[in-house]
């Protein structure tokens, strides 16, 4: 939690006019794994940054993922 609270001063949440238009697009990519996470990926694709994930789900949706011990590292730095 330290390290997401942190975080805070980075981390913007994104209105949904932003991304919904990627909706389909998004939902085409991740349904067959996980259909909650099209919002994640659709803002992912519209921002063009990775997913900050521990599951599998985004893997293979055309976007970059970086699992915790990736972001510690690359915070170490």
């Amino acid at each position: 939690m330290k390290v997401l609270d942190r975080l805070e001063c980075i981390v913007q949440p994104i209105d949904l006019e932003l991304y919904v238009g990627m909706h389909q697009q998004a939902l085409q990519r991740i349904a067959i794994r996980d259909a909650d996470d099209w919002p994640v990926l659709a803002c992912s694709m519209v921002i063009g940054c990775p997913v900050w994930t521990e599951d599998a789900d985004f893997f293979g949706a055309g976007v970059a993922t970086w699992t915790t011990d990736r972001v510690e590292l690359y915070f170490a730095e």
